[in-house]
């Protein structure tokens, strides 16, 4: 073979190459569907009564303190503050509530009072009445 057909036959496979190249990337003029954005996390539902976190003051740390609710309602409690607190009680607790969020709604099905505090800062206290 001739010097001449072997370059010519180089430019014919370098050509047919890219050919196969840029149809291998090409998408075909189909539209590809964007990345997904992430899903929003869900918002707790909302409650019959939210409480709102002040910060360590003591029986002042939770407001309206005392609250009060009926039997059978929901209560939120919102973190005002800079840092993570709880709001707990004998045989319920919030879970950590982090600065600006709030909790998942708790159903207060007995009549009583409940005195509460935040597992985090044991000297925040507040007392729920369900009436």
């Amino acid at each position: 073979m001739s010097l001449e057909k072997v370059k010519r036959s180089l430019g014919i496979l370098v050509v047919v190459g890219g050919i196969v190249a840029a149809a291998a990337c090409s998408d075909n003029n189909t539209p590809t569907a964007p990345n997904p954005s992430p899903s929003p996390t869900a918002t707790p539902a909302a409650a019959d009564v939210m409480i709102t976190i002040n910060g360590m003051l003591g029986a002042q740390s939770f407001s309206p303190n005392p609250a009060s609710v009926k039997v059978g309602q929901t209560v939120s409690w919102h973190n005002a503050d800079v840092i993570t607190h709880t709001a707990t009680g004998t045989g319920w607790d919030t879970g950590q509530i982090p600065a600006g969020q709030t909790s998942a709604p708790i159903k207060f099905s007995t009549a009583g009072t409940f005195d509460y505090h935040c597992s985090i800062h044991p000297t925040m206290v507040g007392t729920l009445n369900v009436q």
